[in-house]
């Protein structure tokens, strides 16, 4: 079954390409999608609706798309679905990083979490989220992983998520979770067809 995965960020296709064995994942390149599209909702699912709804309405083929971000308890939520453009629209994961530190200084509670929202999207939506959670850490640990993985740390394995294997990251984190709900419903779905 062919998938386009609306999303031009390689880290993420791998990721999830790696977890949905048996599918074809097109990314937006693959299927010479080059414009942008305005993130503009308010939680991560609206976000998701709007990159996978877009591509469906253009090319008719099954969609997934995913946002996700990283939450500090301490500033109410922040990041958020403005993680990717934390520090400006221009930034990039460094200064990202440099920010969420720099507004944590002083400040006990470093309780954090990422979340994903997939929404797949085939002329109507299903969503599938999943969380990790952990706290921020001022010095970033590992050279794994992506965004803000250096500063992510996971109690349970005592590693930040940068300095856990992709193999790891894949059985623990927030999109790992989402993909697996995504990948049992579609199952479920080539089931029924058959």
């Amino acid at each position: 079954m062919k998938l386009i995965m609306a999303s031009s960020n390689k880290n993420k296709i791998q990721e999830i390409a790696l977890m949905l064995k048996g599918y074809e994942i097109l990314s937006l390149q693959d299927i010479g999608f080059n414009s942008d599209i305005e993130e503009n909702g308010k939680t991560f699912k609206d976000n998701a609706l709007i990159k996978a709804k877009t591509i469906y309405d253009i090319y008719h083929i099954p969609v997934i798309a995913d946002d996700s971000g990283l939450c500090v308890e301490a500033l109410g939520m922040e990041p958020g679905v403005y993680s990717h453009r934390y520090a400006g629209p221009m930034q990039d994961d460094s200064m990202n990083n440099a920010l969420l530190v720099k507004n944590l200084q002083g400040v006990s509670n470093r309780n954090a979490f990422y979340e994903c929202a997939i929404c797949y999207y085939d002329g109507a939506p299903m969503f599938f989220e999943g969380r990790v959670y952990g706290s921020i850490v001022d010095d970033p640990k590992g050279n794994n992983g992506f965004g803000y993985d250096p500063h992510f740390f996971i109690t349970s394995l005592g590693k930040t998520m940068a300095e856990i294997t992709i193999e790891e990251k894949n059985k623990i984190s927030h999109r790992s979770i989402a993909v697996k709900k995504l990948g049992d419903y579609l199952n479920e779905l080539s089931n029924n067809i058959r």
